[in-house]
């Protein structure tokens, strides 16, 4: 199953059917990302290097193992490789999976995702070179059997011409290059990804698939999204677990409060004595306490990309009063796993 990570190294195999290989690939209606589907479709089965260029959060990842479903290698690995601060020692480690395999071995037969290749060191770089296919009809000895699929949010031109990325190394991975639109020039496709995201974290958190106003739809679609997909997600994550869209979207109105202030000035209904409709004051009370502690867990979680002992430092509570009240308040259900 395909899923997103924040470990250097990330390796799916090639189990199950092509349709699991890639549940987090959303069709688009936008023009431009519909013209990039269709070019992915018609170089997937080929062997050709992709480079992905893109801001940060607009899905390259994504795109780079709908590229591996498509492809003749769909059920080979997909192994994702960070490059940031990798040296060329560590760079060979990580292409070995962590296995003790020989080096011309490593990530063979399958996709090679070069995660922000722009970061990689000068020496990795090297190395890098001569472990690349180079495009001919055999390999050469020691290169790796892999199609090799790279992502930067520079302008790799600008990074040759800084002395920061080598010339060679450049035209051996821009074989395709393709550009991800960032999610504000693609607003037709906010709906489609919120109802994605919506059910997504529904299941993890066992609540209701939630139904937006037209007044918060609004409001997401005014959005610049500086933060592309990887905003919109945090934002439709919260909107499941608090439960209530105002309090969640509390932070993205107070910037337009003219334009929704019924959003930006988000606070729990009461009626005019002062307590929530047809409950006690002790009873209203509690519920605010909970509404309250689950909103600020969730901003520390999001703070810390949900990193569950980072957040328990943080917040100055033990680990597993964490998980606890993540437990208690419907949070404990996350894709991502914990660091140390």
């Amino acid at each position: 199953m395909a899923t997103r990570a924040d470990e250097n190294l990330l390796s799916v195999g090639g189990a199950g059917t092509r349709a699991r290989l890639n549940q987090y690939f959303v069709h688009s209606v936008s023009p431009a990302m519909r013209a990039l589907e269709r070019t992915i479709t018609d170089i997937a089965p080929t062997d050709i290097p992709v480079l992905l260029v893109g801001e940060s959060g607009t899905g390259k990842e994504i795109v780079a193992l709908e590229i591996h479903r498509l492809s003749r290698r769909w059920n080979e690995a997909f192994v994702k490789c960070g490059c940031a601060g990798l040296t060329g020692d560590s760079l060979v480690a990580r292409l070995r999976c962590a296995k003790n395999i020989p080096e011309e071995e490593a990530a063979s037969g399958g996709s090679l995702f070069l995660d922000e290749i722009n970061q990689l060191e000068p020496s990795s770089q090297a190395r890098l070179l001569n472990l690349l296919p180079d495009g001919g009809a055999m390999p050469s000895a020691g290169s790796l059997s892999v199609r090799v699929i790279s992502s930067t949010t520079r302008n790799l031109e600008d990074e040759m011409r800084g002395g920061r990325f080598r010339e060679e190394l450049y035209y051996r991975i821009n074989g395709v290059h393709l550009h991800l639109p960032p999610l504000r020039n693609r607003k037709e496709d906010i709906p489609a990804l919120l109802d994605f995201f919506f059910k997504k974290y529904a299941s993890l958190f066992e609540r209701p698939v939630p139904q937006l106003s037209a007044t918060t739809m609004d409001l997401l679609l005014q959005h610049s999204w500086p933060g592309n997909i990887r905003e919109l997600e945090n934002v439709a994550r919260k909107i499941v677990a608090l439960g209530n869209e105002q309090l969640a979207l509390h932070d993205l109105a107070a910037g337009n409060p003219s334009r929704f202030p019924g959003v930006a000035a988000a606070a729990p209904k009461i009626s005019g004595n002062g307590q929530a409709p047809g409950r006690s004051l002790k009873e209203a009370a509690r519920e605010a306490s909970r509404t309250a502690e689950r909103a600020m867990i969730l901003s520390q979680l999001e703070r810390t990309h949900w990193n569950r002992k980072r957040t328990a430092r943080e917040l100055q509570i033990s680990y597993k009063a964490l998980l606890y009240k993540l437990k208690q308040l419907g949070l404990d259900g996350s894709d991502r796993a914990d660091e140390q």
